[in-house]
């Protein structure tokens, strides 16, 4: 049996969302402000998506998408997996501290529990590659642990407030941290950190974003239906 199509609205809702989550940002978009784009009712709107967090959801696995799709580039133009996960970390950081909108997305993910228990999800599968050859008899538990905790150290990174450190002190000690928590031995935390330091990480990360708003752009239907399929062995609420 051939599978059944996602409906034109629902198709156009995610793409409107994304658009304005990721150029006016999470927090400054009402779903009212969604359905009058698309000229549809807010009853409409929530029938489909209940919430904007639900939104936000779909959002954030095209960001997990993405970032693999980054990785994979780092890899294969010479960068370890480990250093690709510390870039991304910089990345993220970086924009965080030079762009409202970037900073209101990222700090969407982290504080909404479906978007966050997507992020923790993909971060635990990349990390049972990633630092398999340092915790090489860790169970599916302890790895989910450490994401738990990682995910706290990665929120504390991009929450900027007043008494906060400058942006190298976070990211320094958030990647050392990071990496601990995964038994890296020091040698190898301070090579990776001092590679990600060496970079122009201040204008990285909104170089970065901007890409990532143009991938957004270029999603096919089957893609965005990709992205609201259930994450495996894990139903998101």
């Amino acid at each position: 049996m051939a599978r059944k199509k996602m409906s034109t609205t629902k198709l156009e809702i995610i793409q409107v969302a994304t658009r304005l989550f990721l150029e006016k940002g999470f927090s400054k978009t009402s779903a009212k402000e969604i359905a009058d784009e698309l000229e549809i009712s807010t009853g409409n709107l929530t029938f489909h998506f209940p919430t904007k967090e639900h939104l936000l959801a779909v959002v954030v696995r095209a960001q997990c998408a993405f970032q693999r799709r980054m990785m994979e580039r780092a890899v294969q133009e010479g960068a370890t997996s480990l250093l690709a996960v510390c870039l991304e970390l910089m990345v993220m950081a970086s924009a965080s501290e030079n762009s409202e909108i970037a900073h209101d997305f990222y700090i969407a993910g982290y504080t909404h529990p479906m978007a966050l228990q997507i992020l923790r999800y993909n971060d635990r599968m990349r990390a049972k590659d990633v630092f398999a050859e340092y915790c090489p008899h860790w169970t599916d538990t302890q790895y989910r642990e450490a994401e738990t905790l990682i995910s706290g150290i990665e929120y504390a990174t991009l929450m900027t407030t007043e008494d906060s450190a400058p942006l190298e002190t976070r990211i320094r000690g958030a990647l050392n941290c990071l990496m601990l928590i995964y038994n890296v031995p020091e040698h190898v935390r301070e090579n990776k950190i001092a590679k990600v330091m060496a970079l122009d990480y201040k204008t990285m990360g909104q170089a970065v974003f901007d890409e990532f708003l143009a991938y957004t752009t270029q999603l096919t239907d089957d893609d965005i239906e990709q992205l609201l399929q259930p994450l495996e062995g894990e139903a998101v609420a």
